[in-house]
């Protein structure tokens, strides 16, 4: 069995998670866009995984929009996206949480019709490996 570690960014929110996931999409709809402030938000999907608060669990938030499905939870001292388990048997984990490597690559994007204007051919951007000077 798999075990990952994540925290949020201010290191008050400790979590480790026993499983596998099924699924790693990239997500663009408004939402998620709304949610992370970029382009897509990187999600990965387990119905079995099982998620264990290791400290700051009195500091995490959720937020579901009224209406609709979408949710997310977060830690409320620094805003960091944080596992979510509001929809009841599905455990919905923002990659960038975890401190711990994953070997999956995405498994797909998913609502690419709300794909924003300016995410088109990025890989033709310059790339650095820090802050460019």
């Amino acid at each position: 069995m798999n075990k990952y570690f994540g925290s949020c960014l201010c290191g008050t929110v400790k979590f480790e998670v026993k499983g596998e996931f099924e699924s790693f999409y990239l997500c663009h709809c408004h939402y998620c866009q709304k949610d992370t402030g970029a382009a897509y938000a990187a999600n990965l999907f387990s119905q079995s995984a099982e998620l264990i608060w290791h400290s700051g669990a009195d500091v995490v938030t959720s937020f579901t929009l009224p209406g609709t499905r979408h949710n997310m939870s977060f830690c409320t001292l620094c805003g960091s996206a944080l596992p979510d388990t509001q929809i009841a048997g599905l455990l919905v984990l923002p990659a960038g949480c975890l401190d711990t490597d994953i070997n999956m690559l995405p498994t797909a994007h998913i609502f690419s019709s709300s794909k924003a204007a300016w995410d088109l051919e990025l890989q033709e951007l310059p790339t650095f490996a820090g802050l460019p000077d």
